[in-house]
């Protein structure tokens, strides 16, 4: 498969609102390099290391860019025009902050090597929680005791772990998972969620993508970290729409659900997950702005959910909801 390299252009201001419109139009899988935030990391955190090179604290501050990658074929070509649609939009639009100059570069025909090389340069291991520890497979390094390890190939579809939404709904994926949740993750791409419920213990999990080839990823990541994939099911298709889908993923079942996807899609799939909840079953959504909180939070209240924690992170939203 080839790929399409979509950098765009901002300031240290901008990063929140670019990533916001990204996510809005689909996007998970999101490089940010901003030289002001890594200038004054390394100035301000000293404690952390013994030495700096000055010549990477003396390097000259250059535009903040966030990248993503799009498949080089016809869906590819959608999204991609989506996204252009979106970042004229935000440019034609006053938030009062200094958004920089929000130009679009494009750098087409990547093939999987190149594009898994670019991951390569800035994806490295961390711990989230009290318990988890993410880890890409070409990185070599110690595990730090009493964690379990998702060993991520970033594939052909994106959930890496390093998004605020991601890491919030991990955290509280180790409130609520034992050894007895049977977990359903709607919107899975790379499987991390579900993946990261069955390291935490849980019986078993069921994952669905609108993307096909979130199936083949999702399960390549589940045997890179060691997992029993008779405890795994995925899929593919549409939760919302699609009545044999619901009836697969099956009723009354899950102690919990996960989704990680965007507002309106967590809007739209609410009054289905009643339905695939056990009473006392809860439901972990997030991928939310906190402009559109409030949206989340009546579309839960109109399916029957009560909601019982909100946690943030940056702009970043988690909502989590009981069946009572």
């Amino acid at each position: 498969m080839e790929w399409t390299e979509v950098k765009i252009y901002t300031t240290t201001e901008g990063i929140e609102p670019v990533t916001a419109t990204l996510m809005d139009c689909g996007i998970n899988g999101i490089q940010v390099e901003d030289d002001n935030e890594m200038k004054e990391y390394l100035t301000t955190s000293s404690t952390y290391w013994d030495y700096v090179d000055e010549e990477l604290l003396n390097k000259p501050i250059g535009e903040t860019k966030i990248t993503v990658y799009v498949s080089d074929n016809p869906y590819g070509e959608e999204i991609l025009m989506h996204i252009k649609d979106a970042i004229n939009n935000l440019k034609n639009t006053d938030i009062g902050l200094d958004l920089g100059r929000l130009a679009i570069e494009t750098t087409s025909n990547l093939n999987d090597e190149e594009w898994l090389n670019k991951w390569r340069d800035f994806y490295k291991p961390f711990a989230i929680g009290n318990r988890i520890f993410i880890k890409p497979v070409w990185e070599d390094c110690e595990i730090p005791e009493g964690r379990v390890v998702f060993n991520i190939n970033p594939g052909h579809v994106f959930g890496t772990g390093l998004h605020q939404t991601t890491q919030l709904c991990m955290l509280e994926l180790e409130k609520y998972i034992n050894d007895e949740s049977v977990v359903a993750d709607l919107g899975c791409g790379s499987g991390i969620l579900s993946i990261i419920s069955l390291l935490l213990g849980a019986k078993s999990a069921f994952a669905v993508d609108i993307d096909a080839n979130a199936i083949k990823t999702a399960y390549e990541n589940a045997e890179l970290s060691g997992v029993d994939i008779s405890r795994y099911y995925v899929t593919s298709g549409n939760v919302i729409g699609d009545k044999k889908l619901q009836d697969e993923i099956g009723y009354d079942k899950y102690d919990v659900v996960v989704a990680n996807i965007i507002a309106d899609v967590i809007c739209a799939i609410s009054p289905v997950v009643p339905a695939q909840l056990k009473k006392g079953g809860v439901f972990i959504a997030s991928g939310i702005i906190r402009d559109r909180m409030e949206d989340v939070y009546d579309a839960i209240d109109k399916c029957g959910l009560k909601v019982i924690n909100t946690a943030t992170k940056d702009e970043w939203v988690c909502i989590t909801a009981v069946k009572e």
